[in-house]
């Protein structure tokens, strides 16, 4: 395993590293883990915004966030609590597109998840058959755990970011309240699921290509 550190600014020179994965005989999958708001989406999103840059229409991101259970599903069930813990996404549902973004170069479609309604909206990311790489990004996308663990095998490559714990917590503090939450619900929940959530990420990495250390 591979180290290196990212200031969050700018992603050079971590694009050269993901400009093989273009030239592969099937679509490849670039996998982003790691813990709840250690800046996986920041990190994706510029990758992503570079790498197009250089292969207009080739490169797409796709977010396990978009396989969360249904809120309505998670509320009957009494899992509201806990939502964002690996039993509250669709495992499955996630690993059977990967395997058919690697099967196939047809135009597949994609769900997206949105934080504003805390839900998922069906067949919002297009993949058409230009797209070379898909960039995934998430929280459980290493663990070794059943399902999860069909993940690992359908990546091309996958890169893990870790933050320090304690800038770590103030980011999903500051995320809970740009969502609505009180400062004492936003607290509760970052030290509360989330920080279990951050934990179990934290110490199941499976097998990562290369480790990331985000630093200021």
């Amino acid at each position: 395993m591979e180290r290196t550190t990212w200031t969050g600014v700018g992603v050079e020179p971590l694009p050269a590293r993901a400009l093989p994965l273009l030239d592969r005989n099937h679509r490849s999958v670039l996998g982003l883990a790691g813990a709840p708001a250690s800046g996986k989406s920041t990190l994706t999103t510029q990758l992503v915004a570079e790498l197009q840059a250089r292969h207009p229409g080739a490169v797409v991101s796709v977010g396990m966030d978009a396989f969360h259970i249904g809120h309505r599903i998670l509320a009957e069930r009494g899992q509201e609590s806990i939502k964002g813990a690996p039993e509250t996404f669709d495992a499955l549902g996630y690993v059977a597109l990967l395997e058919r973004i690697r099967s196939t170069s047809d135009t597949l479609y994609a769900p997206e998840f949105h934080r504003e309604i805390e839900d998922s909206i069906a067949h919002e990311v297009e993949i058409s058959p230009a797209v070379r790489l898909v960039v995934t990004e998430g929280n459980y996308l290493l663990l070794p755990q059943h399902p999860w663990a069909a993940v690992r095998p359908l990546l091309d490559a996958a890169w893990f970011l870790h933050l320090d714990i304690a800038e770590r917590q103030r980011r999903m503090v500051e995320r809970r309240l740009r969502y609505g939450n009180t400062l004492e619900v936003a607290t509760a929940m970052t030290l509360g699921s989330d920080e279990a959530n951050a934990q179990l990420v934290d110490a199941e990495q499976n097998s990562p290509d290369l480790w990331i250390e985000l630093t200021d």
